[in-house]
């Protein structure tokens, strides 16, 4: 693919500036704008003035063939002529710093006119003459819909094979374990999501990472979700993609910070199914060995392997109740977090385990009763100390599961449900 690098540009036509709250930003509007469209084309571009012009046509060419009533909104950080370039072309240019990919998202939220929103980068690398695929998800009632190159087709020389036959695929697969999702290509960079969707998302990430928390995130809100394939190209003649321009550790890094967002915004999948396995493991032995010792194939079992059970019984439940913490931060909707406020109801907690915290105390006292009278703890009954560990975890397990029950109640207070983040209408200021 060759896209040239002489393109004629006449002056672009500003009609207008916006800003919203931010002084480095301003939109600019093109000489034929559209009215009211359904679709936004939102793509991030830095110094791409190489491929502007070309990706801009190629967005009213799919736009076109898709019979459909859409804007293109480049945000753009360049030091270059793609401003310029993109505005003559007829696309509205939201001109930003330099902040990141993830950033640019961000930004451009309040700017967003359309329902449904189609993501990509502006180096022609994603055919952007073919959107049909994304409205037909869309008019199907799709929320979310991920791109695959894996599904469509990657041009030879396209995607480095580190990425292609190890990076891609292995984080790919590390997702899909992590949520039971089928993702086959979760860092492609051409997708599609619902506006609504998108603020309900609440993008944090800055830079490369977004991919990895949009995937994610749509997960937790439970979104609609589908694949389209999508044709994936090499970079046009003379351009370098900016992998390659920052040099050799950029993809490590970008693979890096993909990583850490994927551990971090889906830190309960370390947490519940473990710390469920682990509580188990341990609770059915400590409850076992409560009664006295047990003799199992000629090895007894008593007061160390109870401390043993003790042990992965407290951690299994802390990693379980941190698990619903973490669900109860994630879940922008409403759903899992409602299910723990119900779970763990306020009235009804404390006085269960003001109950439970009672009946371990009551444990802990026999014991003690029982070292007074005898003086030792080798004369106490056996079934006192085993029923005395017994209730160490029923006091320390009531404690835990309170707090964590306030600490649910204090999110649910103060972390907002499906936050609108930057729903407010730009204010026009003239230039």
């Amino acid at each position: 693919m060759s896209v040239s690098r002489e393109i004629a540009v006449p002056e672009p036509v500003v009609l207008n500036a916006a800003s919203l709250g931010d002084p480095e930003l301003t939109l600019l509007l093109p000489e034929n704008d559209v009215a009211d469209p359904e679709f936004s084309i939102v793509v991030p571009a830095l110094n791409e003035e190489i491929t502007i012009g070309a990706f801009v046509g190629w967005c009213k060419q799919g736009i076109a063939a898709a019979g459909i009533s859409a804007e293109i909104l480049i945000v753009d950080g360049s030091s270059d002529r793609t401003a310029e370039i993109a505005v003559a072309g007829g696309a509205r240019v939201l001109k930003a710093p330099k902040r990141g990919l993830g950033r640019a998202y961000i930004d451009a939220i309040p700017y967003i006119r359309g329902k449904y929103i189609v993501m990509g980068d502006a180096d022609c690398t994603y055919d952007f003459r073919k959107l049909g695929p994304f409205v037909e998800k869309f008019r199907a009632g799709s929320e979310f819909v991920m791109g695959s190159r894996f599904k469509g087709s990657i041009e030879e020389g396209a995607m480095p094979p580190l990425h292609r036959y190890f990076g891609t695929p292995l984080t790919t697969w590390i997702l899909n374990v992590m949520y039971g999702t089928r993702f086959s290509d979760i860092h492609c960079g051409m997708r599609g999501i619902t506006l609504d969707g998108f603020r309900r998302i609440r993008m944090a990430s800055q830079s490369w990472e977004y991919a990895s928390e949009m995937v994610l995130k749509s997960v937790h809100l439970g979104l609609r979700t589908d694949e389209v394939p999508v044709s994936f190209l090499k970079d046009a003649e003379g351009r370098v993609s900016h992998l390659v321009r920052g040099g050799w550790s950029t993809p490590w890094k970008a693979g890096w910070i993909n990583l850490k967002a994927m551990f971090v915004f889906g830190a309960d999948f370390f947490l519940m199914v473990p710390g469920a396995i682990l509580l188990l493991l341990g609770l059915v032995p400590l409850c076992a060995l409560s009664f006295g010792p047990i003799t199992i194939a000629g090895v007894t079992l008593s007061i160390n392997s109870m401390l043993l059970a003790l042990l992965a019984s407290l951690l299994g439940l802390q990693l379980v109740l941190v698990g619903a913490l973490a669900q109860t931060l994630y879940d922008g909707m409403g759903p899992r977090r409602e299910r723990w406020l119900s779970i763990f109801s306020y009235t009804r907690t404390t006085v269960a385990m003001a109950a439970v915290f009672a009946v371990g105390s009551m444990f802990l006292i026999r014991f003690m009763v029982a070292f007074f009278e005898h003086g030792s703890f080798d004369k106490i009954l056996i079934g006192s100390n085993h029923q005395a560990i017994f209730g160490l975890f029923l006091m320390v397990g009531s404690v835990l599961i309170f707090i964590s029950m306030l600490l649910i109640h204090a999110i649910a207070l103060y972390v907002p449900i499906a936050s609108n983040r930057g729903t407010r209408k730009p204010v026009a200021r003239l230039t």
